[in-house]
């Protein structure tokens, strides 16, 4: 059983900055890509940033340049660095762990998630 556990959210006001965590355990493939989602009220669950097993990261358009994602192999975890923050960064922010595009094995993995607020 494949456990994400994210950690990090809270209130901060516009301009400011957090730090999320999601940590990993369990049983699974190493060559993972892990990434962030975020979902707003009434809205659809998008991809903030995704990072590969080997460090190559990928960002929605709205946070290039704010936003830096990481991860640390050793210890089966990712990060997000959120800097300038705005009020529409608000949302529920999801680990996420998948296979890397064009690999032989499915799996989805998701975390419960931790709420991000900012406020204007």
């Amino acid at each position: 059983q494949v456990q994400l556990v994210e950690s990090g959210g809270g209130f901060v006001q516009a301009g400011g900055s957090l730090r999320l965590s999601c940590t990993a355990s369990g049983r699974f493939f190493s060559g993972n890509v892990m990434g962030w989602y975020r979902q707003a009220p009434g809205k659809q669950r998008e991809l903030v940033a995704g990072i590969s097993r080997s460090g190559s990261t990928n960002y929605a358009d709205s946070v290039k340049g704010r936003f830096t994602c990481s991860r640390d192999n050793a210890k089966n975890t990712v990060y997000l660095q959120m800097n300038s923050l705005k009020p529409e960064d608000t949302a529920v922010y999801i680990c996420n762990m998948k296979p890397p595009s064009g690999a032989a094995i499915h799996f989805d993995y998701w975390g419960q998630g931790t709420q991000v607020t900012v406020s204007s």
